[in-house]
């Protein structure tokens, strides 16, 4: 699999002194993405909770979360990734995520008008 956003070649000329900031940056511009609409963003969010890649920790109510986003506008693979987490959720972190995902578009919502 591979994400979208990720520019190979930044990687690949990553130090460790600059990973950090290199993969910070990634993050911020999926983020970015996100804002926009962009529906590849919102499942390359929930790929790097879920595995805690891409300098962020892995925290399944965020990911849920931005699977939810992506499944919602139409991802299949979305859908399936938010099914197999939510297996190791419980309920009220589920819920939790969804309240997060209703956040979020409610703000974006309110910036797009």
């Amino acid at each position: 699999m591979s994400i979208a956003w990720i520019n190979q070649d930044l990687i690949a000329g990553a130090t460790p002194a600059n990973a950090h900031d290199i993969e910070d940056a990634l993050v911020a511009t999926c983020l970015a993405s996100a804002a926009q609409g962009d529906v590849s963003a919102y499942y390359d969010l929930g790929v790097a909770f879920s595995t805690g890649s891409h300098g962020v920790n892995c925290d399944l109510i965020e990911a849920h979360k931005w699977f939810n986003l992506a499944a919602v506008a139409g991802h299949e693979e979305a859908a399936m990734c938010r099914a197999d987490i939510a297996d190791e959720m419980t309920a009220r972190e589920i819920a939790e995520a969804q309240r997060r995902a209703r956040e979020w578009l409610a703000s974006t919502t309110r910036k797009a008008a």
